[in-house]
């Protein structure tokens, strides 16, 4: 319901007997109005006060109505417009009608198309704010929902990898840091932020495979031996099973990473022998991540090395192991994971 005493009118025009005309006919209705005598001085009234509606002539020295229209809808889109001319120009109604004004009057008019325009032009204006703040209301409901909705997503996949680790040396630790890792080389390379989102977190599922592997292989303290190897391999194809044929492309995402981290840049890798670009880009960056937290953490079968001397090793893989350019990229946010290290450690 729209009150009329607290509704604020600003009535523009070079001609003050028109302008004071209009504002005392619509005082007289209960509105609250102000005048003045171009377009500039609309805009100095308008960013020192409130207006609901402005009612504007289009002829004016100075500035004219439709360039004051123009103005005032981008700092206050709010606003409702009328606009007055004494020239019945088609082609002027069209462009205030497409810059945003709510109604065009033909001078000289009548009293009672004035009220009528004022009252739809406000009438308009509450019903597209009632509009606009639903939509805003509508959107932070979702942007809540799916938030939560991820966050929960989030507490199932950390729980169920944290499990399937927990069958050998990886920690729920090892797990965080993967996906922090590789969340920063994805930004690196220029995803936007959803895409980094679920790198994060379809990289933490990893090794989900291992799930498959006895623990007579996953915990054993010594190397393993040739069958035993192949029998460890077999987690790339294990996790992919496990996350294959899903419709969420987080999980799609997490399937590739699976199955093909261990591949390697010259196709010395495993489980398909991939060579350079036919290797995922998402597994490609895992397979740097992975190796780096690896050599710097303990493991059942040795204990963590010096930061120089795992360096000096993943530095080594480049363009055998490793893409090239994702190394370089690994190299120059080396800080980022030392950080992550730090704050993430066993």
């Amino acid at each position: 319901m729209i009150e009329r005493s607290k509704t604020r009118i600003l009535v523009v025009d070079d001609e003050t007997n028109i302008s004071s005309l209009v504002s005392q006919f619509l005082e007289n209705q209960g509105y609250v109005c102000e005048t003045c005598e171009n377009g500039a001085l609309a805009i100095e009234k308008l960013a020192s006060g409130r207006f609901d509606l402005v009612i504007s002539d289009i002829n004016m020295p100075v500035m004219s109505g439709i360039k004051l229209l123009a103005a005032a809808k981008k700092s206050h889109p709010d606003i409702a417009f009328i606009m007055l001319t004494a020239v019945d120009d088609h082609r002027t109604a069209v462009r205030a009608l497409e810059l945003g004004a709510f109604g065009f009057i033909i001078k000289p008019f009548e009293a009672n198309e004035l009220f009528i325009n004022v009252t739809n032009s406000l009438r308009r204006r509450e019903l597209e704010m009632e509009r606009d703040q639903y939509e805003e209301r509508l959107e932070r409901e979702v942007r809540e929902r799916t938030a939560e909705i991820r966050a929960t997503q989030e507490q199932v996949i950390v729980r169920l990898v944290t499990a399937s680790g927990c069958r050998d040396e990886e920690t729920g630790e090892h797990i965080r840091r993967m996906g922090e890792y590789a969340s920063i080389l994805a930004r690196a390379l220029g995803w936007d932020a959803k895409e980094v989102d679920e790198m994060r977190l379809a990289a933490s599922m990893h090794d989900v495979g291992k799930i498959g592997v006895a623990d007579a292989i996953l915990r054993k303290p010594g190397k393993l031996t040739s069958e035993e190897f192949e029998q460890m391999k077999e987690h790339t194809s294990i996790g992919a099973r496990i996350l294959e044929g899903s419709s969420i492309a987080l999980l799609n995402l997490a399937h590739d990473i699976a199955l093909y981290h261990h591949e390697k840049w010259n196709g010395a890798g495993y489980p398909r022998g991939l060579r350079g670009e036919a290797i995922p880009l998402c597994a490609r960056i895992v397979a740097i991540c992975d190796v780096y937290d690896a050599l710097i953490s303990d493991r059942v079968y040795r204990p963590a090395l010096p930061e120089a001397e795992a360096l000096a090793i993943v530095k080594g893989g480049r363009g055998e192991h490793f893409d090239p350019h994702i190394l370089d990229l690994f190299l120059e946010q080396l800080p980022r994971f030392q950080a992550i290290r730090a704050r993430i450690g066993n």
